[in-house]
C-alpha cells in the first residue's frame, strides 16, 4: 500500500551533475514494442532505434552430485542501429556474459532441509562496440564489468573509450546526497570524462511507480557525433537493464 511519503517522493530522479542538469533537456525514453529477435525500440529525443537483431541466449549449467553447489554462464548477444536527428547512424554490436556460483538448499526430508540458498560470486562483463555511419577507422567501445557475492569483493568498473578518449560510467541513485528515504531508489549511471559530467542515464524510477521511468541527459555542447555515441551506449544499457528486471549492473 502506497504511503504519502512515497507518493510525494515518487518524483525523484537520479543525482547527476549541476552543469549537466543547466546544460542538457531532461529526454523521457519511450520503450516502444520488442518483437521477436529484437531490442525494445527505444526513442528519446532525436534518437530513435531503427532497427536490431537478439541472437539466442547460450546457458549452461554443471554443479556437484546433489546440486547444492552449481556454476553457470550465459552469453546473450544484440546489435541495433540508432539514428540522430541529421541522419547519422550508430551501429552497436554488444555482448553480455554472466557467471554465477551459487549454493543451493536441499530438502533431504518432506520439511527438513539442509544447507541454504547463497549467492557465492556473479561475475557480469558487458561489452558493446560502436560505429558512426560505417567509419570502422573510429571505434567506441563500452566496457561493463561487475562482482559481486559473498565469496567476492564487490567492484565495479565501466569506461566508454575509442582508445584516446576515456570517459568513466559511474553508478549513482536518488540517495546519493542523502535525502531520498524510498525503500526502493532511482537508479542510473553518469558519464564523466575529464571530471566533466556528459551524459546521465536512469534505467529506473525508484518507488512504486519508477519502473518505467527511463531518462537521458546529453551534454548541449558536445559534437553531434559525441552524442549519438552516448545517447547508443546509454541505449545499449538500458536493453540489458530493462530484460535484467532493473538489477544494478
Amino acid at each position: 500500500m502506497l504511503t504519502i511519503a512515497d507518493i510525494t517522493q515518487a518524483q525523484k530522479d537520479i543525482v547527476i551533475n549541476d552543469s549537466l542538469t543547466v546544460n542538457s533537456e531532461k529526454l523521457k525514453v519511450k520503450m516502444g514494442t520488442q518483437g521477436f529477435g529484437k531490442i525494445w525500440k527505444f526513442q528519446f529525443g532525436n534518437y530513435a532505434v531503427v532497427s536490431s537483431k537478439v541472437g539466442w541466449t547460450i546457458t549452461s549449467t554443471k554443479g556437484n552430485i546433489f546440486n547444492t553447489k552449481t556454476e553457470s554462464k550465459s552469453t546473450e548477444k544484440f546489435s541495433f542501429l540508432m539514428t540522430n536527428k541529421i541522419n547519422d547512424t550508430a551501429k552497436v554490436n554488444a555482448a553480455n556474459n554472466i557467471a554465477t556460483e551459487s549454493l543451493h538448499e536441499l530438502e533431504i526430508f518432506p520439511n527438513a532441509f539442509w544447507g541454504n540458498d547463497e549467492l557465492l560470486k556473479e561475475t557480469r562483463n558487458f561489452s558493446a562496440y560502436i560505429t558512426i555511419d560505417g567509419d570502422t577507422s573510429e571505434i567506441w567501445a563500452l566496457f561493463m564489468n561487475i562482482i559481486r557475492g559473498s565469496n567476492a569483493q564487490g567492484t565495479h568498473d565501466a569506461l566508454l573509450t575509442n582508445g584516446e578518449r576515456k570517459i568513466i560510467v559511474t553508478p549513482t541513485s536518488s540517495n546519493k546526497n542523502g535525502g531520498d528515504t524510498r525503500s526502493f531508489l532511482a537508479l542510473g549511471y553518469e558519464f564523466i570524462e575529464n571530471g566533466q559530467s556528459l551524459c546521465a542515464l536512469q534505467y529506473y524510477g525508484g518507488g512504486a511507480l519508477g519502473m518505467n521511468k527511463n531518462i537521458v541527459w546529453i551534454h548541449n555542447n558536445l559534437d553531434e557525433k559525441v552524442k549519438l555515441i552516448l545517447a547508443a551506449a546509454s541505449t545499449a544499457i538500458l536493453q540489458i537493464k530493462v530484460n535484467s528486471n532493473q538489477e544494478q549492473l
